[in-house]
């Protein structure tokens, strides 16, 4: 049967078409030592779509670049993207930011500021923050944030099928009330919700859709703007544990895809029995 004749998308299963795919070979069991050990995230390149990061405040360290995202009515596609470097308008992108730092040191940071100082935004620049992260090689990228709006589903399904393809993997927090939104309800992320505790590399799993993980966020001592600390409560600080964790298996184990490194977490979960 010639190409054409075949069912489309079949092609890539032909004899001398079918690519040779890595094994994942595993001399031990999965092992928080085998997943990350003593690994920093050197390397590992790690977004955090929000607010803005305060590159000052000494619980971040440095962040590596960065982007503003914003409204323009007067371009095509209704964004304007202004590169460089730039502050926290609300404190919310520190936060995420030194928890994601505090678990993976080593991690290249990136800031993606498309929320404003009421942490408010609109769909289209959330997106175009997504877009950008995925074009410009982000391994992780944390998304403490969500929209509930039904008209902005099929672009972000679109976005986040092109980030599992792609390898990079979206840390979504779920609503902070039981409510849907985007994309943290999607297969293809990893869906978090907060827990209580302090210890950082404390997660459980959660087999029922549409939250898969659980991590500290409740009654937590984050960083915020300004260098100093707050009390805060939210499925927003509970994602970017588990996006530190991520830095830290990515750089251990490169290249990893999503659905391996969902494996990994799952099997490493704190009530996962032996």
């Amino acid at each position: 049967m010639s190409s054409s004749e075949l069912p489309a998308w079949s092609e890539a299963f032909t004899a001398g078409r079918l690519q040779p795919i890595r094994a994942l070979r595993l001399s031990t069991p999965i092992t928080r030592e085998w997943a990350w050990g003593d690994g920093t995230g050197s390397g590992v390149r790690v977004a955090v779509v929000d607010s803005g990061i305060d590159a000052t405040h000494p619980a971040v360290g440095q962040v590596h670049g960065g982007v503003v995202i914003e409204p323009d009515d007067n371009a095509a596609d209704g964004i304007r993207i202004v590169p460089g470097e730039h502050q926290d308008l609300y404190g919310h992108g520190t936060a995420c930011a030194a928890i994601i730092r505090g678990l993976a040191p080593g991690c290249e940071l990136y800031s993606v500021r498309v929320l404003g100082a009421a942490l408010t935004g609109r769909g289209r620049v959330f997106g175009a923050g997504l877009r950008w992260a995925i074009d410009n090689g982000m391994n992780v990228v944390n998304l403490s944030l969500s929209t509930r709006s039904r008209a902005n589903v099929e672009a972000f399904y679109e976005l986040v099928d092109e980030a599992v393809f792609s390898n990079v993997m979206l840390v979504c927090a779920v609503n902070n009330v039981p409510a849907p939104s985007y994309p943290s309800q999607f297969a293809g992320v990893f869906s978090v919700a907060a827990h209580a505790g302090r210890d950082p590399e404390h997660f459980v799993v959660n087999p029922q859709p549409p939250v898969e993980f659980g991590a500290p966020g409740i009654d937590l001592e984050v960083a915020w703007s300004g260098g100093g600390t707050i009390m805060a409560t939210g499925n927003s600080f509970a994602a970017p544990h588990i996006a530190g964790l991520l830095a830290r298996i990515v750089g251990r184990h490169r290249p990893i895809t999503t659905s391996e490194a969902k494996t990994v977490l799952r099997a490493l979960a704190d009530n996962v029995g032996s």
